[in-house]
Parts: C-alpha cells; structure tokens; sequence
C-alpha cells in the first residue's frame, strides 16, 4: 500500500472557516473528494481556485455524515478512503504512519484511525470503535457490510459501524505515531442552530441505535 492508494474524502456543511487548514495538512495527497451538504458555491469556486484537483460535489440536499461519506465510497477509485472531518488537522506524516502500519499488518484491517495530539496510545492498538471526524477505511471491508446506515443523519454512525464490522470479524486500529488535531464542533459556522441540530440529532440517533442494536 502507498499514498496513491488513498483518496482522501471530507463532507461539509458550511465548512469555510476551518476546511483550508485541513486540506493544507495533506500532504502530497492528490486524490481528494468533498462533498458540501450545504451546496455552497462560493466555497466550491476558493478551494477550487487554490485546489484545482479536488473534486468538489455540491449536494442540494443535505444527506448528513454517512450519506455523504457513503457517496464518496462510491465514487472513489482506490482501494482505501481516509475519511476526515473538515475541522481536522494532520501532523507531519500522519499519513506516512499510516500506510506504514497498514503494511505492517498486511492491510489486514477494516478501519486504522489517527490519534489525537494529546493522548498517547501504543504503536498500533486493537480497538472496538474509533471516532468518525478521521479514520482510513477499507473499502473492500466497509462495502461487505453495505457502508453507512443512512438512517443515522448525525451522530453514533461511525459506532454502528465498527460495531457491524466487529461482528463479521473485522479488524479495527488506533495507529499511536499517526497523529491528529481535531478542533472539534468547529466543523460548521451555523453557531446557536448547530447546537440545537446537534441535541436534537444526538437523541433521535440515540433512540435509533439502541433501537437497532
């Protein structure tokens, strides 16, 4: 596995504030697909302007976290997808760490997330779920299991699924060296309306989950 195995995939929702230095940080990856929820032109024309390769979709209707992630499974062309929120930032060779334990362990995984500056993990450590704001997806693993249940329009989708992949026996990692920064809730710029979407959405996916599981 090496860098032209990935394409990197972001879904946005008035994302403008914090996506720039996202995409800054990656690296010497050219394989790039966005997905903007929120069908913002005007944040389509200055990444393009800056990012001529990225192929930047603007979705008139806002199918949330998974939707827009299952469509970028969809649509890309390599074997694996590193999935990033838009208020992500990643460390120098982040993405180096990565493909070097995705080698190390003969691509045997499903998901191999990052780990956050401020925690230190080991090296490489099994692990039941990751957080969804960043993690290197299998493609042919994820798609064994139909992708992202878009029933989960915000919240507890990445949870529900590792825990599918969990039960067909997939393997899911936390990779120590590969380090990140999430800024976390900065994702989008709709200020008090976030935190009712983001209440309302919490307890429905809440209710669902359980439901579910």
């Amino acid at each position: 596995m090496n860098i032209k195995d990935i394409t990197v995939g972001i879904v946005t929702f008035r994302s403008e504030k914090v996506i720039f230095k996202c995409l800054k940080s990656l690296e010497n990856i050219k394989k790039i697909i966005i997905i903007d929820n929120s069908n913002d032109l005007i944040l389509k024309e200055k990444i393009k302007k800056v990012y001529p390769h990225i192929n930047f979709i603007l979705s008139k209707k806002n199918n949330g976290y998974g939707g827009g992630n299952n469509k970028i499974f969809k649509l890309a062309k390599t074997s694996h997808v590193l999935v990033l929120n838009p208020d992500t930032i990643l460390s120098k060779n982040c993405i180096k760490e990565l493909i070097h334990q995705a080698n190390l362990i003969k691509n045997k995984f499903a998901i191999l997330a990052p780990c956050e500056k401020n925690i230190i993990k080991k090296e490489i450590m099994e692990v039941d779920h990751v957080k969804g704001f960043s993690m290197l997806v299998n493609l042919s693993k994820i798609k064994k299991i139909k992708m992202f249940d878009e029933n989960f329009f915000l919240y507890l989708e990445e949870i529900d699924l590792c825990k599918r992949l969990k039960s067909a026996s997939e393997k899911i990692y936390i990779c120590g060296k590969a380090k990140i920064t999430h800024l976390s809730a900065k994702s989008s710029n709709i200020g008090f309306e976030f935190e009712k979407c983001r209440n309302w959405h919490w307890m429905w996916s809440n209710v669902y989950y359980n439901k579910k599981h």
